[in-house]
């Protein structure tokens, strides 16, 4: 589980990569506009951005106010919001005005009953609301009819919604998905520094093509395991472990000044094929005595099946019995899908990196 601190570094790592503007921020919250990149990816929105594509007009991206830590950003709200509640005579008074009437049930109700839209209601000598006008908006002539007609919400470039990013919560789960679609096809620079701008010689760059392996082992128990590994597209070498090497250096996403990439001696074809040659050697390496212990388990489960099944099978009716037996091997099947041992390797990411030659 991620804490509200990791979950905002995510998800500011992504509203960077994306180049969003960032209007506010806080530890607890970050109010952005979204880039159009980043708001064709969150927004859900394929009409409007065909719109914007057939008519090539300047698309209005839409605003959001992330709050990572609901509980102290209400809370400091809140005392923001008291002391400007208190004038200095010492009697309370709201600290918003009244909701506007003109819209939604209210509204009709106010047309219905000859006011202007937007009045508040009219009241008699003593405070007394007249009849047949509702002091409030809920308690309507068309409420009494067709029930409260909740006002839709202002969703549009001009309107900032607010959204509670947490660890489980549907948009940071979007902003994951984003992020890997993204991210899966990287092409990075190792950035040299101000001092090999201004040098005289160009410094020499080595191709890396690195991939991230997924390898998921599976059987009644699942096991994951994440292997970055890159080979040199002009050396041949391979690295395990390539994440190490890329913590220590600074990446960009655009060619350095002063600067000259090395030619390859391996294409990308085989770069990628001497890594899975190399991966799957060393999942040849490893223990699988939890394969083996599954599929005793997978027998032991067979056999549970098969004595149950043995008696039903032998029904003198033969519509039952064939629905007997179908229904034994769609349990035959479950079982065997749920037990049996098997190994899946996915590429999560892969890339071209290019680093200092050393």
């Amino acid at each position: 589980m991620l804490t509200p601190v990791e979950v905002r570094k995510q998800v500011m790592d992504y509203l960077e990569a994306t180049e969003c503007t960032i209007l506010e921020s806080s530890p607890m919250h970050v109010t952005v506009k979204l880039s159009p990149r980043a708001d064709r990816m969150l927004t859900d929105r394929p009409y409007y951005w065909g719109f914007v594509e057939r008519t090539g007009v300047d698309p209005e991206t839409l605003s959001f106010s992330f709050v990572f830590d609901p509980e102290k950003y209400d809370e400091l709200a809140a005392q923001a919001a008291a002391p400007a509640a208190r004038p200095r005579g010492g009697a309370v008074r709201p600290a918003a005005g009244p909701v506007p009437r003109g819209t939604g049930a209210a509204g009709a109700a106010d047309a219905e009953a000859g006011a202007e839209p937007g009045a508040a209601p009219a009241a008699a000598p003593g405070g007394v609301v007249p009849p047949g006008v509702s002091a409030d908006p809920e308690d309507s002539i068309l409420a009494r009819y067709f029930g409260i007609v909740p006002q839709l919400p202002r969703i549009g470039p001009g309107m900032i919604r607010r959204e509670d990013v947490t660890y489980g919560s549907k948009r940071l789960r979007q902003i994951w998905s984003a992020a890997r679609d993204e991210g899966k096809c990287l092409q990075l620079f190792e950035d040299p520094g101000l001092r090999q701008r201004t040098t005289l010689f160009s410094a020499a760059y080595e191709p890396w093509l690195a991939v991230c392996y997924k390898v998921e082992m599976t059987c009644d128990l699942k096991r994951e395991e994440l292997h970055f590994i890159a080979v040199s597209l002009t050396s041949g070498l391979i690295v395990p472990d390539f994440e190490a090497r890329l913590a220590s250096r600074e990446l960009t996403p655009r060619l350095p000044e002063n600067i000259h990439i090395q030619p390859s001696e391996l294409s990308v074809t085989a770069g990628a094929d001497r890594l899975e040659g190399y991966l799957t050697s060393k999942l040849a390496l490893l223990d699988y005595t939890w394969a083996e212990e599954a599929r005793e388990r997978l027998r032991l489960e067979l056999s549970i099946v098969d004595i149950y099944y043995e008696e039903l099978l032998k029904e003198q009716d033969e519509e039952k019995r064939l629905g007997i037996e179908e229904q034994y091997n769609r349990r035959r099947k479950e079982t065997t899908w749920q037990y049996e041992p098997q190994i899946a390797v996915s590429a999560v990411t892969y890339g071209l990196f290019h680093l200092r030659s050393t």
